[in-house]
């Protein structure tokens, strides 16, 4: 995946400027920058949510157009809402995003939840968890179904230390078996990688 001169604006005031990025399979893309430095406006981008104004996206040599559907059924994206139904259990919304996703596995509901240890609250309706235990719902989708381009914005908010060491456990798998990620945050999560630093517009 690649971006060549991306840049966003919003009510005539530019977001993203001129913004050039490279991923190759096994990489990882980590985004820092303040709050209001475009970090979550340059995720919106590269997953369709949000069309650039100029500058091009490339994924496996071609221009991605919008709603281009091999480009979405490669890519997973968490954003800062969850994403997920507080009326439903763990269990419930993984089915669902299972189903979704075509993943016919019957095991890899229950994978998804141990990566997470949420096996103790998988069947509690999720608007009972805490924030913490409701973004590991979130981020135990990630393993329902093969994704080569993750997009994850702050996905370690919330998170205490035993959670963060079971995401970056499940990232160190995404990218050993030739994923690429791309992560908005406002601190390292990890050494190695390439960093993209953005700046608030003045």
């Amino acid at each position: 995946m690649s971006g060549e001169g991306l840049g966003l604006s919003r009510a005539g005031r530019p977001v993203l400027r001129g913004i050039d990025l490279a991923l190759s399979p096994g990489c990882l893309l980590q985004v820092l920058g303040a709050n209001g430095s475009g970090k979550t406006s340059l995720l919106r981008v590269l997953c369709g949510l949000a069309v650039p104004d100029e500058g091009t996206l490339h994924w496996q040599g071609r221009p991605v157009r919008a709603g281009d559907p091999a480009y979405l059924q490669a890519l997973a994206y968490v954003g800062h809402a969850n994403g997920i139904d507080p009326d439903l259990s763990p269990a419930e919304n993984l089915r669902f995003a299972a189903r979704m996703a075509g993943a016919g596995d019957a095991g890899a509901l229950d994978r998804a939840l141990a990566a997470q240890a949420l096996e103790r609250v998988a069947r509690t309706p999720v608007r009972a968890l805490s924030q913490g235990q409701r973004r590991r719902v979130a981020l135990a989708r990630l393993s329902l179904a093969r994704r080569a381009l993750w997009l994850l914005d702050e996905p370690v908010a919330a998170l205490d230390a035993d959670a963060c060491a079971r995401f970056d456990a499940q990232l160190e798998a995404h990218l050993a078996a030739g994923g690429m990620a791309v992560i908005a945050t406002h601190q390292l999560l990890r050494a190695g990688g390439a960093v993209l630093r953005l700046e608030a517009p003045a």
